[in-house]
């Protein structure tokens, strides 16, 4: 079978591990490394034995796909031309900076095709005069974590979504805040697990190192009901990945970063409404003191052994280019994220005394607040 051919777009430490994964794909050459650091594209180059590129315009139609993992704020001009190409395209998180220019590469993706490649015989993803419409998938990473895809099942519709993302400042994604740096994971989260947008959006957020917010604080209202609350900080002591979905059948705690889950369901006598608590008798009451959670509200508890993640999204992405099936994470849904966290990003920019519109006297939000 003839192997894809493979750009790596993004020389830095992320890129570096893309390139990883893809040399151990079979189905895949890596065929260049692009990044305008001379150093870094060498060293890259040199570990992965492949060509070392300053700009990506030379592989536009000499390649079938790219993995774009340099800044964001490149993201929208790098993958117009590749899509343009005809290339298909792994984009890391967020998509683009702003809702507009992710709506650019999702309508490019739609309407232009792989001419190198058959449309494959069931005619899926077919554009108008032949030829394959592109794969462009998104790296919204938590969808392959394995503790949320065990848990969501047990859940049905969520009424009520509780994230909080928080880490120490690394250096690195300083072109962006903490909303499209750390935030939009949730943002994608929540939205794959509701499945609409939000129709109202409040936000706060404070900048303390630079330009932009380092703390953010959003509440996301659902035209369905559901309600959620996204706490993101690179600014924290303690590096959290924790999420709580409640649904009317079970409620959920789950570590993303330890990968473990907390699955707690009502009995059938709480789900159908027919124990009162106020009509207890004493002695109910003194038996309940002690066996009322595990009777009634029985908590299970789960660890999940690690996986690659990122091994899984890049292989998903090559699953994607060679099968009729779609990428775990479409750009639609990358262009749904970037656009929630635009709203959020302009609810920041309007509150009061922004950008420093948290107050540090909240304890569930003061970022720099040690733990213990």
């Amino acid at each position: 079978m003839k192997k894809l051919k493979i750009a790596v777009v993004g020389a830095g430490r992320l890129g570096g591990f893309h390139a990883q994964k893809l040399l151990a794909l079979p189905q895949v050459e890596l065929a260049a490394v692009v990044d305008p650091d001379p150093a870094a594209r060498e060293r890259l180059a040199g570990a992965c034995n492949c060509l070392a590129l300053a700009e990506h315009a030379p592989l536009l139609g000499h390649v079938d796909a790219a993995v774009i993992a340099s800044p964001t704020r490149l993201h929208h001009a790098i993958a117009r031309d590749f899509l343009r190409a005809g290339t298909h395209l792994l984009v890391e998180k967020p998509l683009a900076a702003t809702a507009d220019e992710a709506e650019e590469l999702v309508r490019l993706a739609r309407d232009h095709a792989d001419q190198r490649r058959p449309a494959l015989r069931d005619g899926a993803r077919t554009v108008p005069g032949g030829g394959r419409r592109l794969v462009l998938q998104v790296g919204h990473v938590e969808r392959f974590n394995p503790a949320l895809t065990a848990v969501t099942a047990h859940l049905g519709q969520p009424r009520y979504i509780e994230a909080v993302r928080t880490s120490g400042f690394t250096f690195r994604s300083m072109d962006v805040g903490v909303v499209l740096d750390l935030m939009i994971h949730d943002i994608d989260l929540v939205l794959s697990l509701v499945g609409e947008l939000p129709r109202r959006v409040e936000a706060m957020g404070t900048a303390l190192l630079g330009r932009h917010e380092d703390v953010a604080h959003a509440r996301l209202e659902f035209p369905g009901g559901c309600a959620a609350t996204l706490v993101a900080s690179r600014v924290a002591y303690e590096t959290v990945r924790r999420i709580q979905l409640w649904s009317p059948r079970a409620m959920a705690t789950l570590d993303l970063g330890a990968r473990t889950a907390t699955l707690v369901r009502p009995s059938a006598t709480l789900l159908s409404g027919r124990f009162h608590a106020d009509e207890l008798s004493a002695e109910q009451v003194a038996y309940y003191r002690e066996h009322l959670l595990a009777e009634h509200l029985p908590r299970e508890e789960q660890r999940f052994e690690a996986v690659d993640a990122l091994a899984l999204e890049v292989q998903d992405f090559v699953e994607a280019i060679l099968t009729p099936r779609e990428p775990r994470v479409l750009g639609e849904a990358g262009r749904q994220a970037v656009l929630v966290a635009e709203q959020i990003l302009e609810r920041i920019a309007a509150a009061p005394h922004a950008p420093a519109a948290i107050p540090f006297d909240r304890p569930a939000l003061d970022p720099l607040r040690k733990a213990g």
